[in-house]
């Protein structure tokens, strides 16, 4: 195991509570009185991170297999981390010889506040440490054999709350031998499974989602001396966009089945960096496929702010990059390229915290004229309007020539904007000066 410390704080971060409990199991069994070892985890938790612990209840024996179960579990933090019941079933004969090894750690009814598990950043232990009974204590090869997730609630930013369940089987260094995570009661099926190519740092990723697969490989990287790297390529067929994203309780500005190749990349020195570091990109195809929220004809005719409304597509093409930031995931799409009958698109946009920005131009006769349509509003509500300078000149080319003027007009009244930086303005006419009376 080349950096234990950093896979330690990694799996702690994902399981929350469980791995720092680890930590004082051994004490565990030396402790008769079951009230007063779960005031010890707590204060053994607070010690650790600087943030306290209730634990309601502990309950253990060594009959007919060793197990320690605690009970309603509580962060002392404004929004509190919540855990309805773990349990523990340590390996005897490892704790005998002080190393701590668990056979199956099972969490079930957990609800993690995104802000609150940010607290504990730079706060969570890297390797055992306290006083623990007789003596130095040790990692086993395998601390933790298998670990169960069932109803584990993720609350984000913007409180929108997740359920998720999971299996993991793991081998030595930390590594998932198999893992399966899924959101329960979730139709079509979002389910994640990762198996292990053998004894090397890859695996076969395999999810169903949306009515479709999102398939590949991933590998990671933990080279000595080097940032940890986590890398994949999945290639999303016949993925329900619509489907997707109600899995995960947003809305969809797209509808339609997509086709395409994803890839992945994070770097970082613990893995909840890797985490924040994460980025993919995404090519996609979607055909037939609908814009949902507006009506580009409708906004090109009325020249103005367009609201509601659909725009069926034949196709539509470009590349998704995603990134976290501290503000959220930033969605940026770019080489955007639709075709509805003689009318085409393209453009680009961005989401970020459900907020859309972006531009895009509609060629009424293809490659001929394209009409400048600014994109706002939000993923519910998005918002399509001419900016001020194509306005301007949607209205001069009405007047001109109606129809297709006012297509021209608004391009031409964009590029003037562009080059002077604001919408362009119509002289200033002074009335002549009437001569003086004699």
């Amino acid at each position: 195991m080349k950096h234990p410390g950093r896979w330690i704080a990694g799996v702690a971060a994902a399981v929350v509570l469980a791995v720092l409990l680890l930590l004082g199991l051994a004490a565990a069994l030396w402790l008769p009185n079951e009230k007063q070892l779960a005031t010890d985890l707590g204060e053994r938790f607070g010690q650790a991170t600087g943030i306290g612990l209730q634990v309601g209840r502990v309950h253990w024996s060594l009959q007919p297999s060793p197990v320690v179960v605690l009970e309603d579990l509580a962060t002392d933090q404004p929004t509190p981390i919540t855990v309805r019941r773990i349990v523990l079933r340590p390996r005897l004969g490892d704790l005998w010889h002080r190393r701590i090894a668990v056979a199956s750690l099972e969490i079930d009814g957990a609800v993690l506040p995104s802000g609150s598990i940010r607290a504990f950043r730079g706060r969570w232990p890297t390797s055992p440490s306290g006083k623990l009974p007789g003596g130095p204590w040790t990692l086993a090869a395998i601390p933790l054999e298998r670990l169960r997730l069932r109803d584990v609630t993720w609350i984000d930013r913007r409180d929108i709350a997740l359920a998720y369940d999971a299996d993991v089987v793991f081998d030595a260094g930390w590594r998932p031998r198999i893992a399966d995570v899924w959101r329960p009661e979730v139709t079509p099926p979002a389910r994640l499974h990762l198996a292990r190519d053998g004894d090397g740092d890859r695996w076969q990723v395999l999810i169903d989602v949306g009515g479709g697969s999102w398939n590949g490989q991933a590998e990671f990287r933990d080279a000595e001396g080097a940032p940890m790297r986590l890398t994949a390529t999945l290639a999303p067929k016949n993925v329900d966009i619509k489907a997707l994203v109600q899995s995960f309780a947003r809305h969809a500005p797209v509808d339609g089945r997509a086709q395409g190749e994803t890839t992945l990349d994070a770097e970082g020195a613990t893995f909840g960096d890797l985490l924040r570091s994460l980025h993919t990109r995404t090519r996609f195809s979607i055909a037939p496929a609908a814009l949902t929220g507006f009506d580009l004809k409708k906004a090109i005719s009325s020249a103005g702010i367009s609201r509601g409304g659909t725009t069926p597509l034949d196709s539509l093409t470009g590349t998704l990059d995603t990134q976290v930031t501290e503000e959220g995931t930033a969605m940026r799409y770019s080489g955007l390229k639709a075709r509805s009958g003689v009318l085409s698109a393209s453009g680009n946009a961005t989401v970020l915290n459900r907020r859309l920005s972006g531009m895009v131009a509609v060629d009424i006769v293809d490659g001929v004229v394209g009409v400048p349509l600014k994109i706002g509003g939000t993923i519910e509500s998005p918002e399509l309007s001419l900016t001020g300078g194509a306005l301007t000149g949607a209205a001069v080319g009405t007047a001109v020539l109606p129809g297709v003027g006012t297509a021209i007009g608004a391009r031409i009244g964009q590029q003037v904007e562009q080059l002077f930086g604001s919408a362009p303005r119509r002289p200033e006419v002074k009335p002549e000066a009437k001569p003086a009376p004699r």
